[in-house]
């Protein structure tokens, strides 16, 4: 028991000081942003930036959990592309139950959870390095999907559904003189990150991921059911992937398995900004919310000073280089 012990200390002793040091650096671009431009710091743009930033920061909760037991999930983006057509199929077609909001959500996320047992049974039973097994099903996904739709997109016609995204829950006012009204998305970002934060930091389940994630052997020596919580892992990181897909189909009001490309890595790098560490053992669920953010308000800022969109690949990469480099130095000192 001493090793799951040790092994939570490491996953939360820098936390809550990296998340403040986080919180400080995005509330100083922010700063510098609204004083750079007028629009910035309008409750119309702050709200659009919280809406593009739930879909990662979703994303990047799900990844968190893998990363954290020293694996990595390359096929986030292509489940939410392929689970964003898949629910747009069902919702066009007369398929009685299936075709319900319900109904087609339901058997959507289930898509998702499959997936992620097959993740599970490739780095689990087969022995396949994780990225190879996810990268695998990041092509397949996107190859299934287009010869599904023939590469076409699809139309969703249901108000009801796409009418959710665009709702919005609570407000207050704002700093311009507006009223800032949080985005329903907002609130499914809420959803996720209270339970996944009890989860990994208030039970068991959570205790044995960082366990896996610092010494596998040592793990199952002390009890761990290794394969079933690995497994677990990849099922919440295609789960919540899946559940992705479904939000972004209520958002765009289609459905195309080309969607989500490039978004399993800004979950990677919000995971990794917000201090998950890709040797495992390490992560936190504020820390991808915040790293998020982070590269959403770069983006952000960077479309209205009219700066080049190259830039910001530019820029997080350097910051991912920046912090695995300090998590390398701070491992190197733990060893």
């Amino acid at each position: 028991m001493s090793e799951l012990s040790t092994s939570k200390r490491n996953g939360g002793g820098l936390s809550v000081l990296l998340g403040l040091t986080l919180l400080g650096l995005l509330f100083l671009m922010w700063i510098a942003l609204a004083y750079a431009t007028r629009t910035f710091w309008t409750a119309n743009n702050m709200a659009n930036l919280l809406r593009q930033t739930s879909f990662i920061a979703i994303l990047a909760i799900g990844q968190t959990f893998v990363i954290i037991t020293a694996g990595i999930d390359l096929s986030v983006g292509a489940v939410e592309g392929f689970i964003s057509m898949m629910v747009a199929w069902l919702l066009t077609h007369n398929l009685g139950f299936a075709s319900t909001i319900f109904g087609a959500v339901t058997i959507s996320l289930l898509m998702g959870v499959a997936i992620g047992v097959f993740h599970g049974f490739g780095v689990v039973q087969l022995g396949l390095p994780p990225f190879i097994m996810t990268l695998a099903t990041m092509y397949a996904l996107r190859g299934i999907g287009l010869l599904v739709t023939n590469g076409a997109t699809i139309s969703i016609d249901n108000t009801t559904f796409t009418h959710f995204s665009r709702q919005t829950f609570l407000g207050f006012p704002w700093t311009d003189g507006g009223w800032f009204q949080i985005p329903s998305l907002v609130w499914m970002v809420v959803l996720v990150a209270v339970p996944a934060y009890v989860f990994l930091n208030h039970s068991r389940w959570g205790r044995y991921l960082f366990a896996i994630g610092s010494n596998k052997e040592a793990a199952r020596l002390s009890g761990v059911r290794v394969k079933l919580i690995t497994y677990m892992a990849y099922i919440l990181s295609s789960f919540l992937a899946a559940f992705v897909g479904v939000l972004l189909a209520t958002r765009i009001g289609i459905g195309n398995p080309t969607q989500g490309q490039g978004d399993e890595l800004q979950a990677i790098a919000s995971s990794v900004i917000g201090g998950a560490s890709l040797f495992g053992a390490v992560g936190s669920i504020h820390g991808p919310l915040i790293g998020a953010l982070i590269l959403q308000s770069i983006s952000n800022g960077a479309n209205l000073l009219n700066v080049n969109s190259f830039w910001q690949t530019i820029i997080t990469g350097a910051l991912i280089i920046v912090v695995v480099y300090f998590d390398s130095l701070q491992r190197a000192k733990r060893g």
